[in-house]
């Protein structure tokens, strides 16, 4: 496992020639286990109550938003728009609100979203061990939760109330996923909370600790940035484009096998560029408004953050073939109703 000094170094190292080496040597090994392919998913929200008080997050508790969420008929439309643009992989999101999206109303969009996609991740509040075999029964592949910052101190000074300010209770959440037989986890640290030589250690010991006691389950990985909500920056984000790219390359070269996320939280040149080193799945035509794609007018609504690339689907295929990519647009099918 590489130190803290390590990475700092790295990071902070201003040589343009090392970084060359960094990137050369982490596209090097992307093309040896992952190939040329690229998986596409869509981001589609169902929710923005929340009980929580994040002060980076546009859907925290504190902020004057119109508060829904969708009825059974709404997701039914905004998947049927998802589908129809060629995605098989969703992620369903919401705020974190145990009242307002409970566990029938998560099993229920599952239960939905199988009709549409052969692919269903669920970026949601923290649950316990049964709830997460649940909604493995009802159709869930994937679970993505960040701890956001590993740092104990900052943590407690940006989630200021609610359930995800309970740190340990957070970060157990990948292992009682992993226990509930969720076989696709997704990790990650928020850029620009916190130390992000630190918070990089801190995740990899965490991803190493999992990949240790649960090598069944498929591990990835997201770097999001802090961004603007509405124009308004509600933190700071000091983590450049070259720091990224570093700790994609860095990251790649320390768990060769595991999944990099890159959202439209970041640019189209970057994306871009990034997806030559060490990316292997982005989201496309994407949404951060609860009803966005379908249901919300574009002046009403209320997104989680402010998106960067917003390239169609079909432009992302397009862009990837021309680029000799392979686009993934499902990971798995299932095969249990092909048998009689």
């Amino acid at each position: 496992m590489i130190s803290l000094v390590d990475i700092k170094n790295i990071l902070h190292d201003p040589d343009p020639e090392s970084t060359e080496q960094l990137a050369q040597d982490a596209s090097r090994l992307t093309r040896q286990y992952f190939g040329r392919t690229i998986t596409l998913y869509a981001p589609l929200y169902l929710s923005n109550f929340c009980s929580s008080y994040c002060t980076y997050c546009g859907f925290h508790s504190h902020n004057r938003i119109k508060r829904f969420k969708l009825t059974a008929e709404q997701m039914r439309q905004e998947m049927s728009f998802l589908a129809r643009q060629g995605i098989e992989n969703v992620l369903l999101l919401t705020g974190e609100s145990y009242q307002a999206t409970p566990l029938d109303y998560l099993k229920e969009a599952a239960t939905i979203a199988k009709t549409y996609f052969s692919n269903i991740s669920l970026e949601v509040h923290p649950m316990d061990e049964k709830e997460y075999q649940e909604l493995f029964q009802h159709g869930v592949d994937g679970i993505t939760v960040y701890q956001e910052t590993y740092d104990r101190k900052r943590y407690k000074e940006v989630h200021v109330s609610g359930k995800k300010a309970d740190y340990d209770y957070r970060l157990g959440t990948p292992e009682r996923a992993a226990k509930g037989g969720i076989r696709h986890i997704s990790l990650g640290i928020l850029l620009g909370l916190a130390d992000p030589a630190e918070d990089l250690h801190a995740l990899y010991q965490h991803l190493h600790w999992m990949e240790h006691h649960y090598p069944g389950v498929e591990y990835s990985v997201s770097f999001p940035r802090l961004r603007s909500i509405k124009g308004t920056n509600f933190a700071y984000c000091d983590v450049d484009d070259i720091t990224l790219v570093k700790i994609i390359c860095l990251t790649r070269i320390q768990f060769p096998r595991v999944g990099i996320n890159l959202s439209t939280r970041e640019n189209a040149n970057l994306r871009d560029h990034a997806l030559e080193l060490g990316i292997t799945r982005i989201s496309a035509g994407s949404n951060t408004s609860v009803g966005g794609y379908t249901v919300t007018a574009a002046e009403k609504q209320d997104p989680q953050f402010d998106i960067k690339d917003r390239r169609s689907v079909n432009d992302i295929v397009q862009l990837l073939k021309q680029r000799n990519f392979d686009p993934v647009l499902t990971d798995w099918r299932g095969i249990g109703n092909q048998i009689d």
